[in-house]
């Protein structure tokens, strides 16, 4: 089995995973995560293959830094969705009363009590921190964003960053969960999250990394993997680097100009949120196609479509390109849906608003569900080329 310093090593061909944020959508990245798993281990011809024995580096945001992390640990996805199951009903099954709204306290800061989620993930990882090098077996990036700051924070486990142990940090001595509180402390939801991240006292607060570009991770997680600044230096190429990033559900902005027209100032802050994450995804996922020849192209507007013709690559005849990228990820839409699936029952727009939700723990198996149903019809065994097959 391949170490985690081998892992951590420049040569050779590096697999990434990068895992989106989206509430308790994450289950709906478990069932993509499932076909993937199968799929590897029949390459492999072995049934007990786990994620984090193919993948070099696995990262997620908020709920994807949650399962990155249980991955990177060395859970199978079976585990993971019993667990995440259990979390989503804990998690979000208190919320604060409304009428709190009139007391002066913490209460009235965030939709949800975190005592459950920290709780939880207290149980789960235990005291295990960022620089346990003996149970963490992959590269792990667990993006957060520093609310004091406004920076996205990127936190990993690579002996040589320039925070794991020196005099600009101690990162490696930070506890798992609370990165991963960190990272999942989204706005409204649940309060920021301070940690120590200097060897004086010194604190920061942290807020949900989905506050950022970096809701989908993928990019910054190739950013972390090849940047000098960062300590990998992992080697750009299609030969090279495999990233393979999967979401947790999108849904189609229907807006019609009339509704837009009457929006008011509320309306408008309700809804940027949601409008800001999905600009921020498609921007990512239009860059990273351009890196790339992805079989898993998305078409990203009636302009530019797939971007089949177009590649950024330092190949002359752009036969070749940066990456070799996978994306996997489903509309949450009614017609999507039905024409998918052609369930019994069809969706309706109320299903699908529920489905929606990021805070439903109502929804787990039937996003699960969806996510292996979409993974049955989308990846594909030559989605993984030979090339990136681990040896035995």
């Amino acid at each position: 089995m391949t170490t985690l310093a081998q892992k951590l090593a420049p040569n050779g061909p590096k697999r990434i995973l990068a895992l989106d944020g989206g509430g308790i959508r994450g289950a709906l990245s478990l069932g993509y995560l499932k076909h993937i798993e199968d799929h590897l281990r029949k390459q492999h011809n072995n049934p007990k293959l786990l994620l984090s024995d193919y993948f070099d580096m696995i990262g997620g945001t908020s709920t994807g830094s949650i399962i990155a992390t249980l991955l990177a640990l060395g859970w199978e996805v079976d585990k993971i969705r019993e667990k995440y199951f259990q979390l989503g009903e804990k998690i979000f099954g208190r919320k604060f009363k409304w009428w709190k709204i009139f007391e002066i306290d913490d209460a009235v800061k965030a939709k949800y009590n975190d005592e459950a989620l920290v709780t939880e993930l207290r149980n789960v990882l235990g005291e295990t921190t960022l620089g346990d090098q003996e149970k963490i077996r992959t590269a792990l990036v667990i993006v957060a964003k520093r609310a004091d700051t406004n920076s996205v924070w990127p936190l990993n486990n690579h002996p040589k960053g320039k925070f794991y142990d020196s005099g600009h940090g101690n990162n490696k001595a930070i506890p798992l969960w609370q990165c991963v509180r960190a990272s999942a402390a989204a706005p409204t939801y649940f309060l920021p999250q301070s940690i120590e991240v200097g060897g004086d006292n010194s604190y920061a607060a942290f807020v949900d990394g989905g506050v950022s570009m970096a809701n989908n991770p993928a990019l910054q997680m190739l950013m972390v993997a090849t940047l000098k600044g960062f300590p990998y230096h992992w080697r750009m190429g299609e030969d090279n680097i495999l990233l393979v990033s999967v979401g947790t559900g999108m849904t189609r902005w229907k807006k019609m100009p009339k509704e837009i027209k009457k929006s008011h100032l509320l309306s408008w802050a309700a809804n940027l949120p949601e409008m800001f994450m999905q600009d921020a995804s498609w921007q990512n996922q239009q860059i990273l196609q351009w890196l790339s020849h992805s079989p898993t192209a998305f078409h990203i507007d009636s302009e530019v479509e797939v971007m089949k013709d177009d590649i950024l690559s330092d190949d002359p005849e752009r036969k070749k390109g940066l990456i070799s990228y996978l994306r996997y990820n489903l509309f949450i839409d009614t017609k999507d849906l039905n024409e998918r699936f052609k369930p019994t029952k069809p969706f309706t727009q109320k299903d699908v608003d529920n489905l929606a939700a990021m805070d439903n723990a109502e929804n787990c198996q039937q996003l699960y569900d969806l996510g292996f149903k979409a993974g049955e019809q989308e990846i594909l065994g030559e989605h993984f080329p030979s090339g990136f097959k681990i040896k035995s």
